[in-house]
């Protein structure tokens, strides 16, 4: 279970979220969707530390962190929780300088000191499952985005992490590109992957998630499920924000159907 109590984030004096609190269930896929500035990067950024939240309680399974104004948290319990965790960047971050399979090789072999032939073996599994085995030796520079962003998502999954984060993973892609990663991150939720993701493609939201969490100005307006939030919104900002995409509030997302649905519960 992924749990957020009471969450703060300031930079200065600028608050920029706002007593957020989430419960995340194993399994299930979590859509942060809101207008640009409404805090679902900051959010994100705060689960794995990448951002020390000003206040508030981060759990994820067993690990847990508190946060309060002028407490330094210590830096082995950052990398404990850190661990638990998968970042999937918008722009790709791939090392250059080094191939495919050596990106996704690098945290198994740098960081958890596995031997050499063991990570290749994870990696080689991780880029088959992500349609990628073929340009296992590619460069970046010579990948599409699509691609690239396909390899992001197996080096994310290399060290088995409770929870994958995703930071607009499509929004630096063409709608064929992106296509190819909504497709490999619907396939993940399929097999019970634990999400979480800020997305301004409703697409995707709306073709893989559990649970949709419209954040405005570090706030959390609304949250539901994709069908409630999309479709039949309570709050009048969501109402015009929904609008504003030119979605019919009247037509639900296509859901996937019982028999292709194989998440945990």
């Amino acid at each position: 279970m992924i749990e957020l109590r009471h969450i703060e984030k300031r930079f200065g004096d600028n608050p920029v979220l706002r007593d957020i609190s989430l419960t995340m269930s194993e399994g299930t896929v979590t859509a942060l969707v809101g207008p640009s500035g409404g805090g679902k990067s900051t959010l994100l950024r705060c689960v794995n530390l990448l951002e020390i939240p000003t206040a508030g309680t981060i759990r994820i399974g067993d690990e847990k962190l508190e946060f309060s104004p002028g407490r330094k948290v210590g830096w082995q319990a950052v990398q404990k929780l850190r661990r638990q965790t998968g970042m999937v960047f918008q722009n790709f971050q791939l090392f250059p300088h080094q191939t495919a399979i050596a990106n996704v090789m690098e945290s198994l072999v740098t960081v958890l000191r596995w031997p050499a032939d063991k990570a290749r073996a994870r990696a080689l599994e991780l880029l088959d499952k992500v349609g990628m085995a073929h340009k296992a030796d590619a460069w970046p520079a010579t990948l599409s985005g699509g691609q690239q962003q396909r390899v992001a998502i197996a080096r994310a999954l290399a060290p088995s992490p409770r929870v994958l984060l995703c930071d607009e993973p499509t929004s630096a892609l063409d709608p064929e590109l992106a296509e190819e990663v909504v497709e490999v991150l619907t396939r993940l939720a399929r097999e019970g992957t634990t999400m979480i993701m800020a997305s301004h493609d409703l697409r995707l939201a709306s073709r893989i998630a559990d649970a949709v969490v419209f954040l405005e100005g570090g706030v959390i307006v609304e949250q539901g499920s994709p069908h409630d939030i999309f479709t039949a919104p309570r709050k009048e900002r969501t109402k015009r924000f929904v609008a504003s995409l030119g979605i019919p509030q009247a037509q639900a997302p296509q859901a996937a159907s019982p028999d292709d649905d194989t998440r945990k519960t």
